[in-house]
């Protein structure tokens, strides 16, 4: 690991309601970290991510991401470009039921792609291969043709995370990708999200609530709380007295195997 792919400089997002999701937070990823965010709901995670991409409009602070302050991008086109690099995934899968799996893949590509020919499916040779090659990745290439709708829930998220990866992203968003899962479905999810980052190199910024995961997946973890960031470091450093300064006085923690 090098030089940060992303400096996170005393990031503030007010709401038009006055609420403060975010407030002064200051963190840096490195290329090539599985980084896991935690905290309770609320604490502010996916407001970070979503203005991290610019999903959300950041109130000030900076976004450095490969030396552009993303949080200062002002035209469609420039977030447009951000977004080709910074993929996400999110935890209902946000696939187009109607469509094959193939196709809801190959939306990844529409940032690549003129829009009549979007409109009218006309993908290139390559676009597909590319689409087919990352469903061989994370497991699904033999569901390529059916709907995504006759899919499970892991099946699925795990089709968005394939059309991810078709925007060749550097780094890779995921906002509680597993909330939706039962619990033996979130590690086959994990475990591919695992094998993007070390297979391809891709960062990853994970949004997850159950620190037994996060001692699994996560290379580093940071907390927030409030909106403010209040720790940063291994996972394994977690103890009872730091859980509870996370989570509050008498929370208890849910494992899943």
């Amino acid at each position: 690991m090098s030089e940060p792919v992303l400096k996170i400089r005393n990031l503030i997002k007010t709401y038009p309601n006055g609420v403060q999701a975010l407030k002064g937070v200051s963190f840096d990823v490195k290329k090539g970290e599985f980084l896991v965010v935690i905290g309770l709901s609320g604490s502010g995670k996916s407001t970070l991510l979503r203005c991290i991409n610019r999903l959300h409009d950041p109130t000030s602070g900076e976004i450095v991401f490969n030396g552009v302050d993303a949080a200062k991008l002002q035209t469609t086109s420039e977030v447009r470009s951000l977004r080709k690099r910074i993929g996400m995934i999110f935890q209902h899968f946000n696939l187009i039921p109607r469509h094959t799996v193939l196709g809801n893949v190959l939306v990844g590509k529409l940032a690549y792609t003129s829009t009549w020919k979007s409109l009218f499916g006309l993908f290139s040779e390559g676009d597909k291969a590319d689409a087919l090659k990352y469903l061989k990745l994370v497991g699904i290439s033999e569901k390529a043709h059916i709907r995504a709708d006759q899919l499970s829930g892991g099946q699925q998220q795990r089709v968005a995370i394939a059309r991810a990866l078709t925007q060749n992203p550097e780094v890779l968003l995921a906002d509680e990708p597993v909330a939706s899962l039962d619990p033996a479905t979130c590690h086959v999810v994990m475990d591919y999200l695992r094998k993007v980052n070390q297979e391809l190199g891709i960062t990853i910024i994970c949004n997850l609530h159950f620190l037994s995961l996060v001692r699994i997946y996560a290379t580093r973890v940071i907390a927030l709380k409030g909106g403010e960031l209040v720790y940063e470091g291994d996972p394994k450093n977690i103890d009872q007295a730091w859980f509870e300064k996370i989570y509050g006085e008498g929370a208890k923690e849910v494992h899943i195997n």
